[in-house]
């Protein structure tokens, strides 16, 4: 289980290095094996390859003549790569990757159970303000009657 948001920098040569915490559970689910692709809020998306894999096989039944459905395809499976983490726990952001969020030094990295989320850190900020800001926020239908 993922959780928790963590500032990271992107080292001149676009790695990251993944947190100590999650370091362990990645090699014990994947052998640090990782899929990094898009996501349509301009963030990257991180998962262990097993996790992955169910994800993009339900994406390729979809209709390819469906345009939301294709353009779907066309981003998160066109632009999965698979990544590893190399012995010290660094990853490599390609640079399409990294120009398709915004990353620059300074990025964040969210855990989303499952996975996580890269961010580039202004747009992460700007998300969270609008979240934040909005009065007129509604729970899902799927939570209704959920309490914290």
């Amino acid at each position: 289980m993922f959780r928790g948001a963590t500032s990271l920098s992107l080292d001149a040569k676009g790695r990251l290095a993944v947190p100590t915490k999650h370091r362990e559970t990645l090699q014990l689910q994947c052998a640090g094996d990782l899929v990094l692709t898009a996501h349509p809020h301009r963030c990257l998306l991180l998962y262990p390859q097993p996790a992955w894999e169910p994800i993009q096989a339900k994406l390729m039944t979809l209709s390819s003549f469906d345009k939301q459905s294709s353009a779907l395809q066309r981003l998160l499976v066109g632009y999965a790569e698979d990544v590893a983490m190399d012995s010290a726990g660094r990853m490599l952001v390609s640079p399409s990757l990294r120009d398709f969020a915004g990353l620059d030094k300074e990025v964040m990295l969210v855990g989303q159970g499952s996975h996580f989320e890269l961010w580039n850190m202004e747009a992460w900020r700007a998300q969270l303000a609008r979240v934040m800001q909005d009065d007129n926020f509604t729970m899902p239908s799927e939570l209704e009657g959920f309490s914290l």
